[in-house]
């Protein structure tokens, strides 16, 4: 199953999903609710659509507000589950504990953040992390090409990336200019990563950065880059780099929270114990890559102690930097 993340094939694919959802105002129906990260949504998708065709009597709903919007929601009591792109900040989990909802935290697969250009940008192959921040920081006076190397076309770089409410704008901005949220606002924003997409396909000056699966569902539309963190190597995202932690600083976690009252009931129980068991190929299915078998092991251990009411969560110790938390 390898998503090509453009709104029609996307719609097609949500339709076992979401014609559950629908169901004819079937309220009596056991309801699994899932919002959050854009990024993690592919991987929660395909994961719902496995799920219900072994489970044909739950309905499963999947959205992707950004991983801010579905804390938001998950505060409000309003979700099961909050895909994740980044660690929960300390005023979200404050809000969740204000609200009284305690929750368990599984890392479900490693992502790599891509920065792209159109397929017909034939100057550059390459950026430093400080042509990034040049290019990113809130008083950035980089308007074309040209001004971050003159041997560049005078031409105008058409901007594209997460809205705020995204943790792939959170994580971007912490990584590239060293201060999360902080970022020049003149550029077009979306947590939908399919906008995204069809901007940066569709102009020839453009660039972006958005999770790496993305990029891997359109490659004949958008060129990868580079990155070179500072040590004169340019690295590009792929599941032997994201894993190893040699694509820096742009390799992450991926997280989903799982309410622990949500956990009692027995759909949203067997919608997580499938999600755990089969995130590793599903994840690797949709262009992510899979967690070790530590932190599959360190999962399993973090569910069996949830549903059976313990309130510590084990951490696996981390194989690289591609697993640390923002």
């Amino acid at each position: 199953m390898h998503p090509r993340f453009v709104s029609a094939v996307v719609i097609t694919s949500l339709m076992p999903v979401m014609a559950l959802f629908a169901g004819c105002g079937q309220q009596d129906r056991p309801t699994v609710k899932i919002d959050g990260s854009s990024t993690v949504y592919p991987i929660s998708e395909a994961v719902a659509e496995e799920f219900l065709k072994q489970n044909s009597n739950v309905d499963v709903t999947v959205g992707q507000s950004g991983t801010g919007g579905g804390f938001k929601k998950f505060a409000l009591n309003e979700l099961d589950i909050c895909d994740a792109s980044r660690a929960i900040k300390d005023s979200e989990r404050e809000a969740c504990k204000k609200a009284g909802i305690e929750f368990v935290k599984f890392e479900v697969a490693y992502d790599g953040l891509a920065v792209v250009a159109n397929s017909e940008n034939d100057w550059v192959d390459c950026l430093t992390v400080d042509q990034l921040k040049e290019i990113w920081n809130p008083d950035s006076e980089v308007k074309k090409w040209s001004d971050i190397d003159p041997s560049w076309p005078e031409e105008e770089i058409k901007l594209y990336g997460p809205g705020t409410d995204s943790g792939t704008f959170d994580y971007f901005t912490k990584a590239i200019v060293g201060k999360e949220k902080s970022s020049r606002t003149d550029y077009t924003a979306s947590e939908d990563d399919n906008v995204l997409v069809r901007g940066v396909a569709a102009d020839k000056y453009a660039l972006g950065y958005f999770g790496y699966a993305y990029y891997a569902g359109n490659k004949d539309t958008l060129k990868l880059m580079g990155i070179d963190d500072g040590n004169g190597k340019c690295v590009q995202p792929s599941t032997e780099t994201v894993r190893d932690g040699s694509y820096k600083p742009l390799s992450r976690p991926l997280f989903i929270y799982v309410k622990k009252t949500a956990l009692a009931r027995p759909e949203v129980q067997k919608f997580v114990t499938y999600y755990l068991d089969n995130a590793e190929k599903l994840a690797a299915d949709v262009n992510y890559v899979a967690v070790s078998k530590e932190q599959h092991d360190t999962n399993q251990q973090n569910f069996k102690q949830a549903t059976a009411g313990g309130k510590k969560e084990k951490t696996a110790s981390k194989p690289s930097s591609a697993t640390q938390e923002s």
